[in-house]
């Protein structure tokens, strides 16, 4: 027994060696792992640990999930680090999966959403919290237009804005995107807010350009590595950015809130925000009973 410890400490070959035996074995195992899970839809074969990440051939991710589902189908599994997706591409398949609400009314929660606590709401609600928001925005949005002609009044309005822009131009090349940002942005403003801002107003112009801004890096794949491996990516420079910014946009909504909060009327709702302050009021002078 002590020539075989003395045999192993003095040949770092065999070491070496007994090493890779052990990760190697529990790279099996955890592949064994992968194979076993029969119960879903078919898919590239995952790596362990990195799962399919190094098939997607540095392409932006929907477009590399578009080209899988040519092989795979409209439904299809793959791997995103050690996270099991399944994926589902097309309008048809997309549309047959939405009518059943309640079957995607649960949803994981990402360590990024967690970070900005965008956790309520509409978007990134799960659960019965999600089903109760979805009913009120819905009923809300339909008394500001949504769906009906009123709406077209506002698009009209701001369609004529977007045109001054493009006139003021005379004819010269300029990049139109944002403009059209803007003009976008007013009209959800209009119906969520009960009001417009001018296109040179420096504090739409934050609020815009902030949210594009969330929105690329929230695709980056920098934070897209952080949502796979919380514990090792926390660092990125993009997630600390999305922090900063999320936390300034909500600064900036809660004074146009606490603006609305003050001239609220709520016998005379004028926009999301206000419908949403009522109901609230509403909730609290309600009696409790026992």
């Amino acid at each position: 027994m002590a020539a075989m410890e003395d045999f192993l400490l003095h040949t770092p070959n065999v070491t070496s060696l007994l090493i890779t035996v052990v990760i190697l074995l529990a790279f099996y195992l955890i592949c064994t792992k992968f194979a076993s899970e029969r119960n879903h839809p078919p898919g590239p074969t995952p790596l362990p640990l990195f799962g399919n990440l190094l098939q997607l051939n540095r392409q932006p991710l929907h477009i590399a999930l578009y080209e899988l589902s040519k092989k795979y189908g409209p439904v299809f599994t793959v791997h995103l680090g050690p996270k099991k997706t399944v994926v589902l591409a097309g309008y048809k398949t997309i549309k047959q999966a939405l009518l059943n609400v309640d079957a995607f009314s649960d949803k994981e929660i990402l360590p990024i959403i967690s970070d900005l606590k965008l956790t309520h709401g509409i978007v990134f609600a799960s659960g019965d919290s999600w089903r109760e928001m979805r009913h009120f925005a819905l009923t809300n949005l339909k008394e500001f237009g949504m769906g009906k002609t009123a709406i077209e009044e506002k698009i009209i309005e701001e369609s004529e804005c977007l045109i001054e822009i493009f006139e003021e131009k005379k004819g010269k090349a300029f990049d139109s995107a944002e403009a059209v940002n803007a003009a976008v942005s007013n009209i959800i403003c209009s119906i969520v807010y009960g009001k417009r801002f001018e296109y040179d107003d420096p504090e739409f112009r934050v609020m815009v350009s902030r949210a594009i801004r969330n929105t690329q890096l929230l695709g980056s794949a920098s934070v897209q590595l952080y949502n796979y491996f919380p514990m090792l990516f926390s660092w990125v420079k993009a997630r600390k950015e999305l922090i900063e910014n999320a936390f300034a946009n909500r600064r900036q909504i809660a004074a146009l809130i606490k603006g609305l909060e003050d001239t609220l009327d709520p016998q005379m709702c004028r926009s999301l925000v206000d419908s949403f302050l009522a109901r609230k009021i509403q909730l609290e002078v309600r009696p409790k009973f026992d």
